[in-house]
């Protein structure tokens, strides 16, 4: 079963319930600044951009094991550089 999203914040809303897991565990490591939108964009800018056709699963996936220090080091270069808003670049 294909699920197919009309845009991105239709898909960002459906593995929210994920980044928000991750953001949690963040705080255990310290993290307490990091939100859901700053793993999203870490993700979509780093691990994402060039993949295609990628599942649920391997979104999820992506968003379990991705490494806590790294998305805090993209969030500290973004933090005052830009609006710290999920990004729908479509």
């Amino acid at each position: 079963m294909d699920i197919e999203f009309n845009s991105l914040k239709e898909l960002y809303d459906r593995i929210k319930p994920a980044l928000t897991s991750k953001r949690i565990e963040m705080k255990k490591y310290g993290f307490y600044h990091v939100k859901e939108a700053d793993i999203w964009n870490y993700l979509t800018s780093k691990k994402w951009q060039t993949s295609k056709d990628l599942s649920l699963s391997e979104m999820v996936n992506d968003i379990f094991n991705s490494n806590p220090d790294e998305i805090n080091d993209y969030v500290i270069k973004k933090m005052s550089l830009e609006n710290r808003e999920p990004y729908f670049d479509e």
